[in-house]
């Protein structure tokens, strides 16, 4: 007995019962199997890839800030902000990093938006 899945291509094949009923019948047990196995494994690398794509290689061209204690400085790299207030910004006031970072992103946002609409 031979059966070929179409949309995957899989072919199994199963000569090991006298009876041709019972050679399908493993037949297609030993498929639903290959077929699971092989959803499993394309699940997995897709989480996998997933979760690369979003913790990132961690290398330094990807951090976002660095806070500098020596000279008491904060840099956000995303929009190239630097502060040397970095005992106020770790005391909480951290409105003079998030005000620029709003409207860079909201300016960022209306780029986008001309570029779609034209």
């Amino acid at each position: 007995m031979r059966i070929t899945h179409l949309p995957s291509g899989l072919v199994v094949t199963c000569q090991d019962e006298k009876s041709q009923h019972k050679n399908k019948a493993k037949a297609m047990k030993v498929l639903r199997s290959r077929l699971f196995d092989q959803m499993v494994r394309e699940q997995n690398e897709q989480r996998s890839q997933n979760r690369k794509n979003q913790v990132g290689s961690g290398d330094r061209s990807e951090r976002i800030r660095t806070y500098n204690f020596p000279q008491a400085r904060v840099t956000d790299h995303r929009i190239g902000l630097t502060l040397y207030k970095l005992e106020t910004i770790l005391q909480g006031d951290v409105d003079e990093v998030i005000d620029p970072l709003i409207t860079y992103y909201q300016s960022q946002a209306l780029q986008h938006a001309e570029r779609v609409d034209a």
